[in-house]
Formats: structure tokens, sequence, C-alpha cells
């Protein structure tokens, strides 16, 4: 027997305001979460919603909103740390080994703190950001 899930309760507006789902749209779209973690129907019921619904009558949309949310926050969750992988650990690498080739003993550990991966991928994304924008002060 399958229990039932619970809806959110629909008399609080705060379950998911429009702007709310605006501001996840855009942040989805712009790590690029969008097209991959939805598939083209999910977008447009997302899109159709920001469009006609002010508040969310419906236990079934909100359920199905909710569900959609949740896989794009995973989505962006996983590209985070996917770029803080790819390009964070091959920078500490990097440095790490000019560094012991300048004769820092302790740079070998460089290459494998997540801490200084993570603060590398950051000043890369971060220098991309103000490149591309031609803002080079």
């Amino acid at each position: 027997m399958k229990m039932p899930i619970a809806a959110p309760d629909l008399k609080d507006s705060s379950f998911l305001s429009k702007e709310q789902l605006i501001n996840l749209k855009t942040r989805a779209m712009r790590s690029g979460a969008w097209f991959k973690a939805l598939q083209r129907i999910d977008r447009v019921l997302i899109d159709l919603t920001i469009r006609v619904v002010e508040n969310i009558r419906s236990a079934l949309l909100a359920k199905s909103i909710l569900m959609l949310t949740k896989k794009l926050e995973d989505a962006m969750a996983s590209s985070i740390s996917s770029r803080l992988k790819r390009i964070g650990f091959l920078l500490a690498q990097k440095i790490s080994l000019a560094a012991q080739k300048l004769g820092n003993q302790f740079a070998k550990s460089w290459a494998y703190d997540s801490s200084f991966a993570a603060f590398l991928a950051v000043l890369h994304i971060n220098e991309a950001k103000s490149a591309k924008r031609g803002s080079f002060c």
C-alpha cells in the first residue's frame, strides 16, 4: 500500500514564490543545469508556472514544481563540484609542481588540498568573468 505524500501547505505563500522560481531558473541557466537536468516538458512547466500562476493552489502542480526545483538544485550543486575538481585540482597540481621545482618541500601536499583547489577554482572563474566584461583592474 502506497503512503500518500504530504503536499506543501498551499495556504502558506512562502512555499515557492514567482520571484524564487525566476531566480532558480536564472541560476540554473547560468550554471548550465537548466538544459542538462531538465527535459523540455519540465522547462515548459516551470516557464508556464512563472508566466501564469501567482500562487500555486494545485497540490499536483506544487508537487511537480517541488520535484523539479530539487532536481535543479542537485544538478547545480554537482556542476559546482565538478568544476572544482576539474579546474581547481588541475591548477593546484600545476602550482604545486612549480613550487616544488623552486625548492618548496611542503608544496607537494598542495596538489591534494581541496580548500586550496576550491580557492583556485573560484579565482579562475572570477578571472574569466572579469575578462569577459573587459575590466582588467
